[in-house]
C-alpha cells in the first residue's frame, strides 16, 4: 500500500466550493480564538496564575488540533489533495490521537485546580506553585505522547490488502487497522488499553473531583458563596462536556455503527476535530471576566500598531502658525516633539 483515499462529504462533491467556505471560517475561528486567549494570558499580568497557566495549554492544543487537520480537511473541499501516503496518514494519526489524550489530561489538570481552589484555598498558592505547574505540563506531555508511539509504528507493519478507503477527511487509528489483512490483537488490545488508561480514566477521575467539590460547596452556609464557588466550574464543566460527548459518539460509531450511513462518521469525525477547538476559546471568553475584558482591546488596530503620529492640529492663527504635535499612543494630549523628529505638519 503507498496511497490512501480520503473521503470527504459523500455525494456533495460539486457543492465543495460551497462546503469549504463555513470549514474555512471554522478554522480562522480556531486560530484567531486560540491565539487571543494566549495572547491575553501572556500579556495580562493579573491572569499569571495556575488556572489561567492551564488554559493556556488547552489553547495550545486546541491550536495544535486545528493544524494536524486543516491541510487535508480543506485540501479536499479546496480539490488539491484526494489522497494521503500511509506514512502520511500514521504521522498524522499520531498527532490527532496525541493531542487527543493531551486535551483530556489538561482538563484533569483544571479540575484538579478547581478541587484545590475550592476545597482547600488557603494552600491553593503553596500547592499549585510555578515549579509543580511546570512538572505538571511535562508530565501531560510524556504522557500523551510516549504511550503513542508502540501502537502507531506498528501500523507501518500491517498488510492492508481491503479497500484503501478512509472513512474521514483526516486518518485515525480505527480506520487504518479495519483495513489491515494482518493480526491487529496486539492494536486492538494495546488501543483499548490506552482509551481506558487515559480517556476513560481521566473522566472518572474529573467525575469524582466534582462530587467532592459539590460536596464541599454544600457544606457553604451562604447561599451566595455557593453560587459563586460553583460558577467558577462552569467553563470548565463546558470544555469537558464539548470535549468527551463527540469522542463518546465516534468511538460508539465506530465500535458498533458499520452498518450506519457515511454521513454519519463525517458528521461526528469533524464535530471531534472541530467542536472543542472551536468551543474552548468561546466559553472562556465569556465567562471569564478578564478574557472578556481584554478581548475588545486585543483586536483593535491600536493595540497591535503603537506607532507615533505627527499632525499639525488645526490653529485659529492661521496655516502659518501650525507647529506639530506628537499625539501619543492611549492619551488625548498633544507633545511637541523635538525639532529632529521628522513629523509631518497635515492634519488629518
Amino acid at each position: 500500500i503507498s496511497r490512501l483515499i480520503l473521503t470527504g462529504f459523500p455525494g456533495l462533491e460539486v457543492h465543495y466550493l460551497w462546503i469549504s467556505i463555513p470549514f474555512s471560517s471554522i478554522y480562522a475561528t480556531v486560530f484567531l480564538g486560540n491565539c487571543m486567549v494566549l495572547h491575553v494570558i501572556r500579556t495580562e499580568p493579573s491572569l499569571h496564575q495556575p488556572m489561567f497557566y492551564f488554559l493556556a495549554m488547552l489553547a495550545l492544543t486546541d491550536l495544535c488540533m486545528g493544524l494536524s487537520t486543516m491541510y487535508t480537511v480543506l485540501g479536499i473541499l479546496w480539490g488539491f489533495v484526494r489522497e494521503i501516503s500511509l506514512d502520511s496518514c500514521i504521522a498524522q494519526s499520531y498527532f490527532i490521537h496525541g493531542l487527543s489524550f493531551m486535551e483530556s489530561s489538561v482538563l484533569l489538570a483544571m479540575a484538579f485546580d478547581r478541587y484545590i481552589a475550592i476545597c482547600n484555598p488557603l494552600r491553593y498558592s503553596s500547592i499549585l506553585t510555578n515549579d509543580k505547574i511546570m512538572k505538571i505540563g511535562v508530565t501531560i506531555l510524556c504522557r500523551s505522547s510516549l504511550l503513542i508511539p508502540p501502537v502507531i509504528i506498528r501500523l507501518k507493519f500491517l498488510n492492508y490488502c481491503r479497500p484503501h478507503i478512509l472513512s474521514h477527511s483526516f486518518c485515525l487509528h480505527q480506520d487504518l487497522i479495519r483495513m489491515a489483512c494482518s493480526d491487529i490483537r496486539f492494536n486492538s488490545i494495546y488501543g483499548l488499553a490506552l482509551v481506558i488508561s487515559n480517556l476513560l480514566l481521566d473522566a472518572v477521575l474529573i467525575l469524582i473531583s466534582y462530587i467532592m467539590i459539590l460536596h464541599a460547596v454544600l457544606a457553604i452556609a451562604s447561599r451566595e458563596e455557593r453560587i459563586k464557588s460553583l460558577q467558577t466550574c462552569v467553563s470548565h464543566i463546558c470544555a469537558v462536556s464539548v470535549f468527551y460527548i463527540p469522542i463518546i459518539g465516534l468511538t460508539m460509531v465506530h465500535r458498533f455503527g458499520k452498518h450506519l450511513s457515511p454521513w454519519v462518521h463525517v458528521l461526528l469525525g469533524n464535530i471531534y476535530i472541530l467542536f472543542p477547538p472551536l468551543m474552548n476559546p468561546i466559553i472562556y471568553s465569556i465567562k471569564t471576566q478578564q478574557i472578556r475584558r481584554r478581548c475588545p482591546e486585543t483586536w483593535t488596530v491600536s493595540s497591535f500598531f503603537s506607532i507615533p503620529i505627527c499632525v499639525s492640529p488645526p490653529s485659529h492663527a492661521g496655516r502659518g502658525s501650525a507647529t506639530p504635535f506628537l499625539f501619543l499612543k492611549g492619551t488625548s494630549s498633544a507633545v511637541k516633539p523635538p525639532s529632529s523628529l521628522p513629523c509631518s505638519t497635515g492634519t488629518f
